[in-house]
């Protein structure tokens, strides 16, 4: 399989340069935001540091949408929620009718984008307990080691990976590129666990500014965990979403990626919010509070906290508005 990542941010980053160096896989990297693809050609690469140590450069090839003549067997599409569209828009020309798409974006949305742009049985989504996050154009830095990373993948359509050899060699790449993959089979409920996971540690991390590790030194972190991650159960539960695992075992995966598998990790949200960009936080914890209010249940907790959140937005762009011009990408 040859592929070609969309988005060389923290997440694509770290997926390409992984199939690259671990399952020797041949990767292209396509970007539109011009400060990392000048950066990147000019030092011959993308620097990569693990937990903040070992900074290396990792030579890559990177590409505008509209320069790129290859013809990946696989796209990976990570981009913020806000921008996917536009970005597609600018690679359409590059799809082909024998190639397919993985995307593990955070939060809702973007598959029925992808949609527009593939037939829905070449689509597959994915979910990552898999950190990373961006010091500048072209310097990555990749959270938690090879033991610390999981993933969750399912075909966009629901058909079985064991009729869909594509599905099992894209997981046998990843596998190979140590971001430990489980292909399970039901899409929803693999992209609502996720959903909830990221609107009880992205949001409040981003809220209150503090690494993962750090928001379980809080007393009340679990209790708090507990009653975000019920009331967005419930909410699927009237919109007749079975989630992967149980409220508890949901609550259990969260506290333990939180205080052991990566406790010195800002969540991507939070990288938003200190750039000045506009956060996630509508696709997520908005995302959960519409599906309860569509199915005749209102979520309160996440409908304060989408506010809050968005209070937070504004109150960082109050105090800092020399990124009002300076946060575009």
């Amino acid at each position: 399989m040859k592929y070609a990542v969309i988005g060389a941010g923290g997440m694509g980053t770290q997926y390409g340069v992984l199939l690259q160096e671990f399952a020797g896989k041949d990767v292209d990297f396509i970007d539109t935001w011009k400060p990392n693809v000048e950066r990147i050609r000019e030092q011959g690469g993308t620097y990569v540091s693990q937990d903040g140590r070992d900074r290396h450069l990792v030579p890559i090839d990177v590409y505008y949408p509209e320069e790129y003549e290859g013809d990946p067997d696989v796209w990976i599409v990570f981009l913020k929620q806000m921008q996917l569209e536009a970005v597609l828009k600018r690679c359409a020309p590059l799809f082909k009718e024998h190639q397919v798409v993985f995307s593990a974006m955070n939060g809702y949305g973007h598959f029925e984008i992808l949609a527009r742009y593939f037939d829905t049985s070449r689509i597959y989504g994915g979910t990552a307990l898999i950190g990373a996050s961006i010091y500048g154009p072209g310097d990555v830095n990749f959270t938690g080691g090879a033991h610390a990373k999981s993933m969750n993948m399912c075909a966009y359509d629901g058909h079985g990976a064991d009729s869909d050899p594509t599905e099992r060699t894209i997981c046998g790449d990843f596998t190979a590129a140590t971001l430990n993959p489980t292909i399970v089979d039901d899409f929803m409920g693999m992209c609502m666990a996720k959903i909830v996971f990221n609107s009880v540690l992205n949001t409040l991390c981003t809220m209150y500014q503090i690494r993962f590790g750090e928001f379980m030194r809080h007393p009340g972190a679990r209790r708090m965990t507990e009653q975000l991650v019920d009331e967005a159960y419930t909410a699927a539960e009237h919109a007749g979403i079975t989630l992967l695992g149980t409220r508890d075992s949901e609550v259990d995966t969260i506290c333990h990626t939180a205080g052991v598998a990566h406790p010195l990790h800002y969540p991507s949200m939070y990288q938003d919010l200190t750039k000045g960009r506009p956060t996630e936080v509508d696709y997520i914890n908005g995302y959960i509070a519409r599906i309860g209010r569509e199915h005749g249940y209102v979520c309160r907790l996440h409908e304060f906290v989408t506010e809050e959140l968005h209070l937070a937005e504004l109150a960082f762009s109050i105090h800092h508005p020399e990124y009002a011009k300076s946060s575009q990408r």
